[in-house]
């Protein structure tokens, strides 16, 4: 049989006709799944999702009959490009996902191919077991793919590669039988039945050829490998399927080997002069038995810390590069005496020892490198390619060498890290695909080359795929690859499963997905300032490594929050971006108008999660701004873009009779009219205007006594003949400076007391709060519905107002966090012509930054306040929510941080459509962290939206940080 393709609409309906439900033929949803974390963009005919092994079965055998070839998908994590094919696609993590069993005594987990890595440790943990590999994608990484590609890890040095790892498959062959591969031993292969009696005719027939070649070192992942065929190996057929590719058969089960958690860890950090020497000292170290030995390029470290802030990256000893060694032990004292002892045998510059959580934020550097080092450190695009080769660890040094020396002839750089202690080395490389693809074909060659020199592995775990596999003939013999391609005759005759991957594969300069975009530069609404003006470059920042589709919230993370509430790939960063790049593409989805790209947005809050959380970059809230921008740009709007996206209007025509309009609001039939005139859900409580607005009560407070205080070119003004007033304890006694309150909507006309407590805590701060002499807007609710045309006015008006305060130095300080990220992010993509922005932007604080740097001053005592706090998303995304975690802890309280998104989302929420995503996503997070906060806890979060929701769907009344800081202020006389 050979394979072929079938029209989407007939492949789709032999699939439902054999009993699946999750079939879908879409443009939009090929479109998501024509790219996995690779450079390859391979369109499927079908997407099917099955939800038990029957449902698997039955998509082959239509499959089978049809002749269309089938690639099995987990996470999609995969570099080579062997999770992306022409026909059907079966992703196996949305259904088949469960951890079935945790057997503590003989260490196994039965797991079905769509388990996350990470569940399985979960799983496992209460026993004191966990799975060994761990690739940094393991929070998104399936068991599947990790079994496809023989995936390892960093503490694969200690635990194995996942070929270790695995006891037993259950696989479904091309012919529709089932397979029970395990170790026979003696028994041999002929005991797995016909397959297994040819393959053992294979062994023997080339049994020296397979013992000179295959099982050089551990990390030789490419090929097939046929070195657990041998009957000295125990003729293990559940090891040899390990990195196969989903090229052999489909894996619907497994049961994998636990291995025993470290009681305690440390990490010893050794600094070089530079990535080659750090890798000649791997080779004394290894005696030590460590648990990972990694690599890390300062350039690297500096991408990161261009990304996450200077305080992201402390405890770096002197150096250029640096060895990652972590330890293990009884006791944290017996792993840290360990690492000493590495640390002599060493021969660093310079080396520290680390545990805990500063431990734990160098491994994050690493565990971002294959989105970090997506971008140069000129922030320019590197990509895949080149990506996990191996040699023995002790050539590893000469090869280093060998290999930037190589890179430079072809006047390509890029970014190294990598498990050096198994001698397997990533790099992202700056290939130039979208101006001239026709040098990588012949760096690749001659990278293939220089491996095969140093006797290694054009793979290192990732597998071959369309990336290397063309490449083998130069690390294997012609007995070799006709060996394994006869294995391949054996399970697959008819080429069914991922066909152009391993065996008789696709060119490697195949399909390569940014040659085949075309740019997208005239008429954009945003500046685009780091993808060089062009939306294509912009979107094509997405690499596909998926960290968009694990739950980060635990840990602080937002992105992504509508994947996290659905769990369907179209609600990911990484869905979206793919359907952004077909538009760039042109033959997929065509056009700024169409349905594809308004169903793949549709869900996005818009919460800019994506902008800091993602390595790469991607911040979808801007592009979908934007496509809303081209789509509707002087055409008639969606409802909801008149009612929210103008609602600074509405709120200043409400404020003339605030008791009238909430009177009006708050008629049910009359609220019921306009929520369904307005595109608003009927289930949303329409938020009341205060009664008066904050400046109307600015303007009437008593005046307050100011003292001469040098602000840049100005003095602020002085009070004559106003007596002072005694400073409050812990305030410092220095002249009062100006600061400039930024008044946004909600706090005008929604939350005036939170602008009240905040004049309140900046005036105990010694400070003289101004005011703009006009309402100002930053045109927030313009830009989150796409009205860019309008939001560049608001914030014109705005850079016109602040001009003079921006001038004399007077910081501004923003109270709603995202007004504030507007004025500290967008307003330069929007204005970028207007040198003003960029002095705006400069001069921009959150309260809590400028309080931090307020010479003197001291937080009042919140000493045992307990609090939960949900960090607004733009907060977390733009400005960082780092200087108020800081300044409550310097209080005393005892905050617990939420992470993720609130769900309303500012319009989205609202909108008509969205109510249960954004019930759903507050219940990632938020909702259970307040249900289950400490009697009396103190609710904080900052953004109006998070405030409103935390009311509608928690009855909670929570409050703003300068409510709670102003709640503690010491009475003033």
């Amino acid at each position: 049989m050979t394979t072929q393709s079938a029209p989407p609409r007939e492949l789709a309906a032999a699939l439902r006709a054999a009993g699946l439900n999750g079939v879908d033929d879409s443009v939009r949803r090929r479109a998501e799944y024509s790219s996995d974390a690779s450079n390859y963009r391979v369109v499927p005919t079908v997407v099917a999702f099955p939800r038990h092994v029957d449902e698997a079965a039955a998509a082959l055998g239509a499959a089978r009959q049809l002749g269309v070839p089938v690639t099995c998908r987990g996470g999609g994590t995969s570099i080579a490009g062997n999770a992306v094919g022409t026909g059907l696609v079966l992703d196996f993590s949305r259904h088949l996902n469960r951890v079935l069993a945790i057997d503590p005594q003989e260490r196994t987990a039965v797991v079905e191919p769509g388990a996350i890595l990470d569940d399985i440790t979960v799983a496992a943990a209460g026993h004191g077991l966990r799975f060994g590999p761990d690739p940094s994608t393991h929070a998104r990484a399936s068991i599947g793919g990790s079994i496809g590609n023989n995936a390892c890890g960093s503490r694969a040095l200690r635990y194995g590669r996942t070929a270790d790892n695995v006891v037993s498959l259950d696989v479904l062959t091309a012919s529709g039988e089932w397979l029970a591969a395990r170790r026979f031993g003696r028994d041999g292969l002929a005991a797995a039945g016909p397959a297994g009696v040819a393959l053992d005719a294979l062994v023997a027939e080339h049994l020296s050829m397979i013992r000179t070649e295959f099982g050089r070192f551990t990390r030789q992942v490419s090929g097939y490998s046929l070195e657990h065929l041998l009957p000295e190996n125990g003729a293990d057929l559940a090891k040899f399927l390990v990195g196969t590719e989903g090229t052999l058969g489909l894996v619907a089960g497994a049961t994998v080997r636990l291995v025993a958690s470290p009681k305690a860890v440390a990490l010893a950090v050794l600094g070089y002069p530079g990535m080659p020497e750090a890798a000649d000292a791997v080779p004394g170290l290894l005696p030590h038995d460590p648990v990972a030995l990694e690599g890390m390029d300062a350039r690297l470290v500096e991408v990161f810390r261009a990304r996450r802030g200077a305080a992201a990256v402390t405890g770096l000893p002197r150096g250029q590069s640096w060895l990652f060694a972590e330890t293990a032990g009884e006791t944290e004292a017996e792993a840290r005496a360990e690492a000493e002892r590495l640390i002599a045998d060493g021969g660093a510059l310079d080396a520290a020892v680390v545990t805990g959580g500063p431990a734990r934020a160098l491994w994050r550097i690493r565990e971002d490198g294959a989105g970090l080092g997506g971008r140069t450190p000129a922030d320019a695009p590197a990509w895949p390619g080149w990506e996990d080769a191996a040699v023995p660890p002790r050539h590893l040094g000469a090869y280093l060498r060998d290999f930037g020396a190589l890179m430079a002839e072809h006047g390509l750089d890029g970014l190294t890290y990598g498990h050096f202690g198994d001698g397997c080395v990533h790099v992202r490389i700056d290939f130039p695909f979208a101006t001239e693809p026709g040098r990588y074909r012949p760096f690749v060659v001659a990278a293939a080359q220089l491996v095969g020199k140093y006797g290694g592995s054009m793979s290192g775990e990732h597998g071959d795929g369309r990336a290397r596999g063309e490449l083998l003939p130069y690390m294997y013999s012609p007995e070799a690859i006709d060996t394994m391609a006869a294995v391949k005759a054996v399970f697959d005759p008819g080429n069914l499963f991922n066909p152009g991957v391993l065996v008789d594969p696709r060119p490697v300069d195949a399909d390569l997905r940014v040659p085949q975009a075309r740019p997208l530069r005239t008429g954009l609404g945003f500046a685009y300032p780091h993808d060089d003006g062009d939306l294509s470059v912009a979107v094509h920042r997405c690499t596909g490594v998926g960290k968009c589709r694990a739950d980060t919230t635990a840990g602080g993370g937002v992105m992504c929050p509508s994947f996290l509430a659905t769990r369907d790939e179209k609600d990911s960063t990484r869905g979206r971006a793919r359907v952004l790049q077909e538009l760039a593409n042109g033959t997929l989805v065509k056009g700024f108008g169409s349905a594809e790209l308004a169903s793949s947005l549709d869900l996005c809050l818009s919460c800019k999660g994506c902008s800091s959380d993602c390595p790469a970059g991607v911040d979808m809230a801007t592009y979908k701004a934007e496509v809303l921008h081209q789509r509707y740009r002087r055409r008639l709007r969606p409802a909801a873009h008149y009612s929210l996206g103008w609602l600074p209007r509405w709120a200043k025509l409400a404020a003339r009779a605030p008791g009238l309009a909430n009177a009006l609001l708050g008629n049910r039939p009359l609220s019921a009219v306009a929520k369904r005139l307005g595109g608003i859900d009927a289930r949303r409580p329409l938020p009341a205007f205060a009664p008066s607005g904050f400046r109307d009560w600015f303007a009437a407070r008593p005046a307050r006594p100011v003292r001469p205080a040098k602000v840049g070119n100005l003095e602020a003004p002085e009070t004559p003949e106003t007596p002072e007033t005694p400073e409050a304890p812990g305030v410092p006694e220095t002249p009062r400076a100006p600061v400039l309150l930024w008044v946004d909507t909600f706090t005008e006309h929604f939350a005036p007391e939170v602008g009240q407590a905040a004049v309140r805590v900046l005036e105990a701060a010694g400070y003289a709060v101004q005011l703009t002499s006009q309402p100002v807007c930053c045109g927030l609710t313009w830009i989150s519905t796409g009205q860019l045309d309008g939001a560049r006015k608001q914030l014109r008006r705005s850079v016109a107002a602040l001009d003079a305060a921006v001038r004399a130095g007077i910081p501004i300080v923003g109270l709603e966090p995202s007004c504030t990220a507007v004025l500290r992010g967008e307003i330069t993509e929007l204005l970028p012509g207007d040198p003003r922005a960029a002095q705006v932007r400069a001069a921009t604080r959150t309260l809590a930054e400028l309080l931090a740097a307020t010479p003197g001053w001291a937080p009042p005592d919140l000493e045992g306040v307990p609090a939960v706090a949900q960090p607004h998303c733009h907060h977390h995304a733009v400005m960082g929510w780092q200087p108020d975690a800081a300044l409550l802890d310097r209080a005393g309280a005892k905050v617990d941080a939420v992470g993720g998104c609130c769900g309303l989302a500012g319009n989205f929420g609202v909108e008509r459509g969205h109510y249960e995503v954004s019930v759903a996503v507050a219940q990632t997070a938020l909702l259970p962290a307040v249900r289950h906060a400490p009697p009396g806890a103190v609710v904080l979060a900052d953004g109006f939206s998070c405030r409103t929701q935390l009311d509608q769907l928690a009855h909670v009344n929570a409050i703003h940080l300068a409510q709670l800081l102003a709640s503690h202020l010491p009475d003033q006389p």
